[in-house]
């Protein structure tokens, strides 16, 4: 039977892979650069192969070098689900559980969610880490992450699957009285695309709201992009354009402090789908299903600023306390 390589030097391949340096590859797995040096050696020995052509400056992967990488992070992200597969069916919502978050999301549906697993399940320890949707991903598929937290549409990688938790629908925000205050819904087409300020190129909800609004191939001003929800509500509230917020952002409170209008469309407003994106070869579904349902149900906007609108109609639209 022929030799089989170790999970442990896989994980060092994978390292030296993302790092395309000994020594900090080295430094992130904890071990002495010569260490790993003879770990790629025995690999390669092992698989009778080259995997990584290095001198004193540079570090590049050989053809099957590259296509070891991608078969190396499956094995070891099968070896990670199968040790969570045995530790979820002893006690389910216990130890380390790993989520990526976006940072449209975090901050307004993280607070109510982890003040109900304190309490529901207090031995778990929520490990989160809030990055673009993109690096989440990669982060799941590298078995770093053990879901993510993000929004759809988006095109997701093969061998990633999701869960949806709920629709989050966007509203009109505008400092323009004449249109934020009216009583009544905003038809889509009457807004202006040039006027439209949204997020920075990388962030999901940026393309959102473009598609949403049918606005794909219209002209937004990508002059004026906010890299946060924060600085994209001083920027309106500077009287730079308008934008368009998801309610779950609204009803956490980005708005408040402000002398912002929140305004509904009409048809039924455009929407984002939050959900859990996980590895599809996860063990830890029915843990997911579980953390679904907290998220879900801790949501925390229903009909809240549905109700505000109604009762503001002409005043700015503050998330209730």
């Amino acid at each position: 039977m022929a030799a089989l390589p170790s999970l442990q030097q896989l994980r060092y391949l994978i390292a030296l892979e993302e790092e395309r340096h000994f020594g900090r590859a080295a430094e992130r797995s904890f071990i002495t650069q010569s260490t790993l040096s003879a770990s790629l050696r025995d690999l390669e020995s092992t698989l009778d192969v080259t995997l990584v052509e290095r001198d004193r400056r540079h570090v590049s992967f050989t053809a099957i070098g590259d296509a070891t990488v991608i078969r190396a992070r499956e094995l070891v992200a099968q070896a990670n689900d199968l040790v969570e597969l045995c530790a979820s069916s002893r006690h389910p919502l216990t130890g380390t559980f790993r989520l990526g978050v976006i940072p449209t999301v975090a901050p307004f549906s993280l607070p109510p969610t982890l003040a109900t697993l304190r309490v529901q399940y207090p031995k778990l320890k929520l490990m989160l880490r809030e990055e673009l949707t993109g690096i989440c991903l990669d982060r799941l598929l590298a078995s770093s992450l053990d879901a993510a937290l993000i929004a759809l549409p988006y095109d997701l990688p093969a061998g990633i699957e999701t869960l949806s938790l709920f629709d989050d629908e966007f509203l009109f925000v505008t400092a323009d009285p004449k249109l934020g205050a009216a009583q009544s819904p905003l038809p889509i087409e009457k807004i202006d695309p040039e006027q439209l300020l949204l997020l920075e190129d990388g962030h999901c909800l940026r393309e959102h709201a473009i598609a949403a609004c049918s606005l794909k191939n219209a002209h937004t001003n990508r002059a004026l992009a906010a890299t946060s929800l924060i600085t994209l509500t001083h920027m309106v509230e500077s009287g730079l354009g308008h934008t368009l917020l998801p309610e779950l952002a609204i009803a956490g409170g980005v708005l408040s402090g402000s002398s912002l209008y929140a305004r509904r469309f009409t048809p039924r407003g455009p929407s984002r789908t939050i959900a859990l994106a996980f590895r599809k070869t996860s063990a830890r579904r029915e843990e997911i299903a579980e953390l679904g349902k907290i998220f879900a149900q801790s949501k925390g906007f229903t009909g809240a600023v549905r109700a505000a609108t109604a009762r503001r109609a002409r005043k700015p639209l503050h998330a209730p306390h």
